[in-house]
């Protein structure tokens, strides 16, 4: 779709349209509401900044729309409209040996126990054993510290999907 194509949806068709970049609604309903965008430019600092100002409960609602990295049946089964994006951000995790592929389910399970939301990384361009890596690296953190750093793991994910919506 174009710039002028997402400026002309009705609310609700942009709402939807911003759903399948970032799973929280109150982001998307600001972001139809911020239109028009005179560039793409101005549409990701638009997105930036309402990220910014959300708080937790908006940040933990889009990351379950998030399937679990190396999830495969998770992208079949629960994601059915951003399936194709997320399998393509996922692609490292194609080919992984059985030992890095069963390191992720291990470790989601353990993150999701302490921090009680899914291991959420902008998985574009990294490997499976690279993303079991930052997983295990992640484990450390306070539950504040990783919430904020999912957080920023979600805008980065958020901008990869507009660009994509654009294209």
């Amino acid at each position: 779709m174009t710039l002028d194509e997402l400026n002309r949806l009705t609310k609700e068709e942009a709402i939807a349209a911003f759903a399948r970049c970032c799973g929280t609604r109150r982001w998307g309903e600001r972001m139809a509401e911020s239109r028009p965008f005179a560039s793409p430019a101005a549409l990701f600092d638009e997105a930036d900044r309402i990220w910014s100002a959300l708080g937790e409960a908006d940040w933990r609602e889009a990351f379950v729309h998030h399937p679990r990295i190396g999830g495969v049946d998770d992208l079949r089964k629960k994601f059915g409209s951003t399936a194709a994006w997320a399998s393509g951000e996922q692609s490292g995790v194609q080919g992984a040996s059985e030992e890095v592929l069963k390191g992720l389910a291990d470790g989601n399970a353990r993150y999701e126990k302490r921090y009680g939301h899914i291991f959420l990384v902008c998985a574009t361009g990294k490997s499976a054993a690279e993303m079991l890596a930052i997983l295990e690296s992640r484990m450390n953190h306070s539950p504040e510290e990783e919430l904020r750093i999912a957080a920023g793991e979600q805008a980065k994910i958020t901008r990869i999907r507009l660009e994509k919506l654009l294209a």
